[in-house]
C-alpha cells in the first residue's frame, strides 16, 4: 500500500487528537504505528496506548517545561535526539505508519532547519504513511503534504477559564 504524507496544523483543538484516531484505527487493522511527541514529556494519557495495542509504540521526545521565549539546551537536546530516532524509525522497516506529533511547532521555535526536516521526507519509505502535527506548519511543508488539515478554533470553553482536563485534553 502507498503512504502518503499528512499535516495537521492550524491554531484550533484536535490536532494530536485526529492523529491518534488514525493510529488506533491503524492499530485496529493490523498496521505497526510509531508515534513519537515532540516538545512533550509529561505523563499525557495516550502513552497509555501501548498497554492496549501491541502494535503501537509510543515516546516521548521533550521536558515536563512547556517552551517559553527561547529553549533550553536539556529541550534543544532532547528534540535533535528525537529527530534522529524517529529518522531512524522511519526508515527501519517496523512501521506502517509514524506520526510525529508536534514537529511543526518543534520547526517554529528553530528546533530544526528545514534542510533536517526536508531530509526526514525524503528517506520516508513510499509504503509508510507519515503524519505530522502542530500549529504553525511552515508553507514549504504544507506544499511537500499529500494531504493537509487545518484545525480552526471557532469557539473553544478553554475562553471561559476552563482548564485542560485529563482524558479529553491530555
Amino acid at each position: 500500500m502507498k503512504g502518503y504524507v499528512h499535516v495537521y496544523t492550524g491554531d484550533g483543538k484536535g490536532k494530536t487528537t485526529a492523529a491518534l484516531g488514525l493510529s488506533v484505527r491503524a492499530a485496529c487493522a493490523g498496521l505497526r504505528v510509531f508515534i513519537g511527541q515532540f516538545l512533550k514529556g509529561t505523563p499525557v494519557s495516550e502513552l497509555k496506548l501501548k498497554e492496549f495495542f501491541r502494535n503501537i509504540e509510543i515516546v516521548q521526545y521533550g521536558t515536563s517545561q512547556f517552551v517559553v521565549g527561547r529553549p533550553s539546551e536539556e529541550q534543544i537536546k532532547k528534540a535533535k535526539e528525537g529527530l534522529q530516532d524517529a529518522r531512524e524509525r522511519l526508515i527501519s522497516g517496523k512501521y506502517d505508519v509514524v506520526v510525529l506529533d508536534e514537529l511543526c511547532v518543534a520547526i517554529y521555535f528553530g528546533f530544526f532547519s528545514r534542510e533536517e526536516i526536508e531530509d526526514l521526507l525524503s528517506v520516508r519509505p513510499e509504503s509508510v504513511e507519515l503524519v505530522i502535527t502542530g500549529r504553525y506548519a511552515p508553507e514549504w511543508l504544507i506544499e511537500k503534504a499529500d494531504l493537509v488539515t487545518e484545525m480552526k478554533e471557532v469557539k473553544h470553553y478553554y475562553r471561559k477559564g476552563v482548564r485542560a482536563r485529563k482524558g479529553i485534553e491530555y
